[in-house]
């Protein structure tokens, strides 16, 4: 079973989780910043890293367009800053154990894997203005080229890399 979906233009659930320091974070530290927050399967996995060294690399014209990243799975916040430290990740990373938040934000249930349907973390970016309304709700999607195509949507010049 899937939960719902965000809508465009509703109010991003809140939160507060762990950072990879430890440190609590929640959504409402941003308030007033444009944020973008992402969820994926598990810290140090192919697809994941590809995603999140993309993130990494595109930091910088991210945040000159006015953007805060951050990223959330259901890793402890030991193995968040193994990946961090490893990758050299450059935006705070959040422990979601309990999958209370990915399940607030419907990114945890039903997805195809190999062909088969289990029950998962769906690979999901979720986009907020300064107020936290959702922007965009993107579902499942891909690891590769993913910040490029979320580039795009959001207008920022792929010169400012």
């Amino acid at each position: 079973m899937t939960a719902a979906r965000l809508e465009v233009g509703t109010t991003a659930p809140s939160f507060t989780l762990t950072d990879q320091n430890g440190a609590s974070v929640s959504l409402a530290d941003f308030s007033g910043s444009k944020v973008i927050v992402y969820f994926y399967p598990a810290a140090g996995t192919p697809g994941c890293t590809t995603q999140a060294c993309d993130f990494r690399d595109n930091i910088n014209s991210l945040k000159s367009a006015g953007y805060q990243v951050l990223g959330i799975s259901k890793d402890s916040p030991a193995a968040l800053e193994k990946f961090r430290a490893e990758q050299g990740l450059n935006f705070p990373l959040l422990s979601d154990e309990d999958l209370a938040v990915h399940n607030a934000y419907g990114a945890y249930g039903e997805k195809n894997l190999y062909g088969k349907v289990v029950t998962g973390v769906l690979r999901s970016t979720f986009v907020l203005d300064e107020e936290g309304v959702i922007e965009f709700a993107l579902y499942n999607v891909k690891a590769t080229g993913h910040v490029a195509s979320l580039r795009k949507r959001l207008g920022i010049d792929v010169a400012l890399a």
